[in-house]
């Protein structure tokens, strides 16, 4: 399916929901990196438009990078990425750990933040069900100590490793999905980077949350 085909089905879809328009979401990720990017970005958008939802993929921008040097095609891309969320009615981010660290791709991070400040819902997910704690230890290889205040560290650079309970990653995250009254899964995944299992879910409840409110008179 093209890329139009998947709006056309995202707009019947929304049509027969009672919507003029499919809602538009932004789809947050470090898929793009992948060497199958754009076949996820539109399994992705596909798995969206069955629901009702525009999926709003990085790489339907278009940017003749040759026309910029290095620098100025990081700017424009980055641009044209906020114009998208600034479009979007929400985010679903996959906050899966990335380039074998704890955490989070750090775009994925950003955009995550620019979607809170503009107020709008998040949608969360990670293919790693381990909490930010047990990950951030298995990181140092457990080679961690408890110090006179009860704080763990890693012994690598004796730095505090952040503990609070289950919470899927820094707590500014949970914190930001709790009071947004958003949604977060995680659970483990054989192929972390390419299963849409969670964020099949997410799509499902993004599209109840927008497709079930009263709609105004």
């Amino acid at each position: 399916m093209t890329i139009q085909e998947i709006y056309e089905e995202a707009a019947a879809r929304a049509k027969a929901l009672g919507f003029e328009t499919p809602v538009p979401v932004y789809l947050a990720g470090p898929e793009v990196f992948l060497p199958d990017a754009v076949a996820i970005g539109l399994a992705k958008k596909r798995i969206c438009a069955a629901h009702g939802l525009d999926g709003l993929f990085p790489f339907d921008n278009e940017v003749d990078v040759s026309q910029f040097t290095p620098e100025e095609a990081g700017v424009e891309i980055s641009r044209k990425n906020e114009a998208l969320m600034d479009r979007a009615s929400a985010i679903i981010a996959n906050v899966t750990p990335w380039h074998g660290g704890p955490s989070l791709d750090v775009g994925t991070g950003f955009e995550i933040g620019y979607m809170r400040a503009l107020r709008k819902p998040l949608f969360l997910y990670s293919n790693d069900g381990r909490s930010f704690y047990q990950r951030v230890r298995a990181h140092f290889g457990d080679d961690v100590y408890t110090d006179a205040q009860g704080h763990t560290r890693a012994r690598a650079d004796d730095t505090s490793i952040e503990n609070f309970g289950g919470m899927r990653d820094n707590l500014m995250f949970d914190g930001a999905v709790i009071s947004a009254k958003g949604v977060f899964i995680a659970a483990t995944k054989p192929d972390v980077y390419r299963d849409l299992d969670l964020f099949t879910q997410l799509v499902q409840k993004a599209a109840s949350h927008f497709y079930t409110r009263p709609q105004l008179a």
